[in-house]
């Protein structure tokens, strides 16, 4: 393989970190041309020392001061604010893009990288919520162009290499059931947020975090598998799968099934992301199949975890509802963590957005931008 460049947006969440990872045990394959982070100004300097890329953004200016004096070089071009996002995500430089932005804040750069011809390994599965129309009108048939990173896509894909696509008869997506899988009703009416950060399988972010424990995480997932994919929700499901080796199963017309299987890892659909349709190894655990282990699935209780409905719901009513949700959904979440709201509050917020805001509207970008700022608006006084 010949060395791509690459720019990763978000490089000091979870995924960015594991990127930066996997560049280095394959410095000869990637060099790293572009960082950004929101305000983490600190882990943005030491990556900037240590990787020297081309620019690094850091979008909360109001830091600006400590990043230039941890900086210890001047070989680096550095940026401020939100708006540099979609500079960054064009850079000439750039062969790859990794998204790994959390949020609705994803989604310009995603098209504009697109728009660009840029490859975009997408870990932002907002951007698909918010405009998979739009985005795959822009892909025009190039699905190369657009790989996911999220683990159960990535395994989808695994799953379809060299499969005609009309020849699948169901998509599952596998859930943890997080942190709540057991718990009843009532006692989920008393959640800390303590309680939802503790996810039994996965290290993520807290926003990502929190998705999962409200299984919002897996509405969110089959929004984005539809447009991935082409598919309609008839033949995509999600099921509750506690032990989190089996990422995705896809099942074919014949009756026949494939899976793809591994330890909870996210350097794995990373690193599959960047290389498609080819492999590189890695250091990461692996499967041991000399020592007996269950694998065990269960139904969804959509009861407990309205958020997946209501994520159904959103892709059934199209337009911008998928928009409204997503929003409503990130606010919703964050004023849980800001322990402004209870647990139980987050999906009754979403909903009331969702029932409230018109969602049959022409879809652009500037007005999936304008219901975004709008559901925010709401959602935070509900």
């Amino acid at each position: 393989m010949e060395q791509k460049s690459l720019a990763i947006l978000g490089s000091t969440g979870s995924i960015g970190m594991q990127a930066l990872d996997i560049v280095r045990e394959h410095s000869e394959q990637y060099r790293l041309v572009a960082l950004t982070c929101n305000s983490n100004w600190q882990t943005l300097a030491q990556q900037v020392n240590e990787f020297r890329p081309a620019v690094a953004l850091l979008c909360d200016e109001s830091f600006r001061s400590d990043l230039e004096g941890a900086v210890q070089h001047g070989e680096t071009k550095i940026l401020y604010g939100n708006d540099k996002l979609e500079e960054v995500a064009v850079l000439d430089e750039a062969d790859i893009v990794l998204n790994s932005l959390v949020g609705f804040v994803g989604f310009r750069p995603t098209v504009s990288a697109l728009k660009a011809g840029k490859k975009v390994a997408l870990a932002n599965k907002e951007s698909l919520v918010v405009g998979g129309k739009l985005i795959t009108d822009l892909l025009n048939g190039k699905s190369d162009q657009l790989i996911p990173v999220d683990s159960e896509h990535s395994a989808m894909l695994q799953c379809l290499v060299g499969e005609p696509r009309e020849q699948i008869e169901k998509l599952l997506i596998t859930a943890s059931g997080g942190p709540f899988r057991t718990w009843s009703r009532q006692e989920m009416e008393n959640i800390t947020v303590d309680d939802a950060l503790n996810h039994p399988n996965w290290a993520m972010g807290s926003k990502i975090t929190i998705d999962s424990a409200t299984m919002m995480n897996k509405g969110l997932e089959i929004i984005e598998a539809h447009w991935l994919f082409d598919l309609p929700l008839n033949k995509i499901e999600a099921v509750v799968h506690p032990q989190s080796v089996i990422h995705s199963v896809v099942t074919f017309v014949d009756g026949s099934s494939k899976a793809q299987l591994g330890p909870p890892n996210m350097k794995v659909p990373i690193l599959y992301a960047l290389t498609y349709p080819d492999r590189l190894p890695l250091e990461v655990p692996r499967l041991n199949w000399k020592k007996a282990f269950e694998l065990t699935f269960e139904p969804v209780d959509y009861d407990r975890f309205p958020c997946i409905r209501l994520a159904l719901q959103a892709l059934e009513q199209g337009g911008a509802a998928p928009a409204i949700l997503n929003a409503a959904n990130e606010i919703a979440v964050q004023r849980f963590l800001d322990k402004e709201i209870p647990y139980i509050q987050i999906p009754k917020i979403i909903e009331t957005a969702l029932k409230t805001l018109e969602s049959d509207i022409t879809i652009s970008v500037a007005a999936l931008t304008e219901i975004d700022k709008t559901t925010r608006n709401l959602a935070s006084k509900i």
